[in-house]
């Protein structure tokens, strides 16, 4: 799928309209329905999930060189599940930090090969995104906001996620979380070559990731 084609704008205009009607809908009458509204939007992003693999396992393409979970957007992806479905404050902090940074770059760059409607780029939107409306509906619409330390953790996270990655990459000759070569139309092209590009992403990464706690600091997470 080209970058910013029809495809690409159509599922990009999707998932603003879904981030939005969610946030203004949560903001405005906030109450018990949250909580079956966040499992059900577990149930479909994971169900996607599911539909991804056992689509790519039928047409004979699903391989441990690329779909064992050790992208940091498949991470994120069965995390929001999981943040989705129990509210626990640790899940949700990293679906905050992983949605809104990799879930979020995913889907403005895709590395996608399918075009609307292969239900391969469904399962792709629907995952991805789900991540980001995740994000914004736990923290932004039901008030769990990220507690203090939490930016140092999902860092933490997150070198430790490219330490199991790199030993996939090792293991299967893969490509996870892109440590052996960056993907086309990135914004690790503007890194550097390899392998700067991945200290030049980890310290992006940092950077980030204390950008979107600045909101939060001084503040205590709600019940």
């Amino acid at each position: 799928m080209a970058l910013l084609s029809a495809d690409h704008l159509g599922a990009l205009l999707a998932i603003a309209l879904l981030g939005a009607g969610l946030l203004v809908v949560a903001r405005a009458r906030p109450g018990r329905w949250l909580v079956p509204a966040s499992r059900a939007i577990a149930v479909v992003v994971l169900a996607a999930y599911v539909t991804d693999h056992a689509v790519a396992a039928s047409r004979e393409i699903w391989t441990v060189r690329l779909y064992l979970p050790l992208h940091l957007s498949d991470a994120a992806t069965l995390v929001a599940v999981c943040a989705l479905w129990t509210a626990r404050p640790a899940l949700v902090e990293l679906t905050y930090f992983w949605g809104l940074t990799g879930s979020l770059q995913a889907t403005l760059t895709p590395d996608l090969g399918h075009d609307f409607p292969d239900v391969l780029y469904l399962t792709y939107f629907v995952t991805h995104g789900g991540v980001v409306l995740a994000a914004l509906l736990l923290v932004a619409g039901r008030g769990i906001v990220p507690r203090r330390g939490a930016a140092a953790r999902a860092l933490a996270a997150t070198v430790a996620l490219a330490a199991a990655a790199a030993v996939g990459c090792l293991a299967t000759g893969g490509n996870y979380m892109f440590l052996r070569r960056k993907p086309p139309d990135s914004l690790l092209d503007l890194l550097g070559p390899w392998p700067v590009y991945i200290a030049g992403a980890g310290l992006l990464a940092a950077a980030m990731f204390a950008l979107l706690a600045v909101p939060f600091r001084g503040r205590d997470r709600r019940t």
